[in-house]
């Protein structure tokens, strides 16, 4: 099948699937709630002891400080919170027949997949607007130019895309929904065990070593960066070979499950 059909069939699922966005809110409202309250509970709860012990500060940090650290972490779990989200609608496309209509019809089989991924990146898009607008509603204030926030939106894309391709696989490979719901959990644990909430110098020497070596990290000290008018230095392609890499495996794994297991 040629490329142009390929792109005419996957902007087909595309518009399948914003369709669904829109006709069940739902479980998108949930999906960016969950980072607005994880933004609220850790600014004004434990903001001002965790922003005293900033580096940088000397002792003099507060909330403010603690919400301009935080916000970039809140952001990437704002992707994964999406990216769960989609493991859950590829699981429901498996288990209710749909797959298997649509694997009688004459169309590209990997639009089937594209879709997904295509909707939930512009979801992700939304999703991180409205983070980011009750970010400076809070008091968010950033350093950065134009070319520094258009550095962060094209590394949230990347992200976005390739946790989504980890997900769609995650979907496929979940025998019900229920377990399509809990498969990519990691994804929103594994923040908290990062850069995300606090440096990583200060935590104890095993989990500092876990911390810093996690795929997570650069990606969230890159961001960081970017949206505070900092340099990234190597973590940017730290950040960027690990987008490229999850995606690649994501991609391939998805395919191969796709075209194999059957719709159940």
């Amino acid at each position: 099948m040629s490329t142009t059909y390929t792109v005419r069939d996957s902007m087909t699922m595309l518009r399948r699937n914003l369709l669904h966005i829109r006709r069940y809110p739902s479980l998108s409202i949930m999906l960016i709630a969950q980072p607005i309250l994880f933004l609220l509970l850790f600014v004004y709860v434990f903001g001002g002891t965790l922003g005293a012990g900033l580096p940088g500060q000397d002792g003099g940090g507060d909330r403010g400080d603690y919400l301009v650290f935080i916000t970039p972490g809140i952001l990437f779990m704002t992707v994964a919170s999406v990216a769960l989200g989609t493991a859950i609608s590829t699981a429901t496309d498996m288990t209710t027949g749909i797959i298997a209509r649509f694997r009688t019809m004459n169309i590209a089989r990997v639009s089937v997949l594209t879709g997904h991924v295509l909707g939930a990146v512009i979801r992700t898009g939304f999703a991180v607007v409205i983070v980011t607008a009750f970010a400076f509603l809070l008091g968010f204030r950033s350093d950065a130019g134009p070319l520094g926030w258009l550095g962060a939106i094209g590394l949230l894309i990347l992200i976005a895309f390739s946790l989504t391709w980890l997900t769609v696989g995650m979907g496929l490979a979940a025998d019900s929904v229920e377990t399509a719901s809990n498969t990519p959990l990691f994804l929103m644990i594994l923040p908290f065990v990062s850069s995300s909430f606090v440096p990583t110098d200060a935590m104890p020497a095993g989990l500092r070593q876990f911390a810093e070596h996690q795929p997570f990290t650069p990606m969230i000290d890159t961001l960081r960066a970017l949206v505070t008018g900092a340099h990234p230095d190597s973590d940017l392609w730290f950040a960027i070979g690990w987008c490229v890499l999850i995606a690649l495996l994501g991609y391939l794994w998805s395919r191969r499950l796709f075209l194999r297991v059957p719709a159940k």
